[in-house]
């Protein structure tokens, strides 16, 4: 136990010992600067130096771009990139996701798998004069101004836009004479045109090729979309001379009039005709003889 007590004895004298440090003059030795020192003060002092040290050097490269310099770091414009790209990634993933299930229902379509429904337009009329009180079919003074402006703002309006639907006229795909017209209880949803070998097939209006290509039922086929949700469909052509994703003008020749695939008995044009994802009867809008 003395020796212990002797020990920490030397060991607090030798830290708390003072020294001197002198800084002189070479040629006059003259004492110009004086500190009184022990090793204690210059530990601690080493020490409060050193944590400032490491703490300025981590600040230093936290908060300034030398960070992008150590290896494992990012650049800010590199992480803004990643940004953006996720952001365009999300938006083609649901641009992908709407085109297959466009897609999907232009297959049913080809395959004859959607049903047309119908509705019987009187019973919905009769339906509703069964109790006309309930409605106020009288217009308002709000309706009746607005009705009047908008009459005269369209009275003087000289140019009318060339999209208007009911300037929208569809071009007969070539002339012929129907072999089987439109009929929806046989399921039979177009028209079948007959007209002499090698009879060039038109776009029946402005649009974009969505499908050109081969079916074994019908043989080369080819779909265009066109404004105002209709699109329209040529089957059993005997080629064709546009691929998918061509814009068409209305009357280009698109194909020629043949006789391929299983579901033919001779040279003719299968055409269909599809509003808002729903057949119509293509001789209602357009003169094919």
């Amino acid at each position: 136990m003395a020796q212990k007590k002797q020990k920490r004895k030397h060991l607090k004298k030798k830290l708390l010992h003072k020294y001197r440090l002198v800084v002189l003059n070479e040629d006059t030795f003259e004492e110009r600067v004086s500190f009184k020192l022990n090793r204690l003060n210059v530990f601690v002092l080493g020490t409060l130096f050193a944590v400032f040290l490491i703490t300025f050097t981590i600040l230093l490269i936290a908060l300034t771009p030398l960070k992008e310099y150590i290896p494992g770091y990012s650049s800010t414009a590199l992480k803004r990139e990643a940004t953006d790209l996720s952001f365009k990634l999300d938006s083609l993933e649901h641009q992908l996701s709407s085109n297959e299930v466009y897609y999907e229902r232009i297959q049913q379509a080809l395959k004859g798998e959607i049903n047309s429904q119908e509705i019987n337009k009187d019973s919905l009329f009769a339906e509703f004069q069964k109790d006309t009180a309930q409605y106020d079919l009288m217009p308002n003074r709000q309706d009746s101004l607005l009705r009047e402006k908008v009459a005269m703002e369209d009275k003087y309006n000289l140019f009318e836009t060339a999209s208007s639907r009911s300037n929208f006229i569809l071009f007969p795909p070539l002339t012929g004479t129907i072999s089987q017209g439109y009929n929806q209880s046989d399921k039979h949803l177009a028209v079948d045109i007959t007209a002499p070998k090698d009879t060039p097939v038109k776009a029946v209006a402005d649009g974009t090729v969505i499908f050109a290509g081969w079916t074994t039922e019908t043989g080369y086929v080819m779909i265009i979309e066109h404004p105002y949700g209709l699109t329209s469909v040529y089957k059993h052509n005997s080629s064709l001379s546009k691929e998918q994703g061509d814009l068409v003008k209305t009357g280009e020749v698109i194909a020629i009039i043949g006789n391929t695939g299983e579901l033919t008995t001779g040279p003719h044009l299968h055409f269909e005709l599809w509003s808002e994802g729903y057949p119509v009867n293509p001789t209602d809008y357009i003169d094919f003889e």
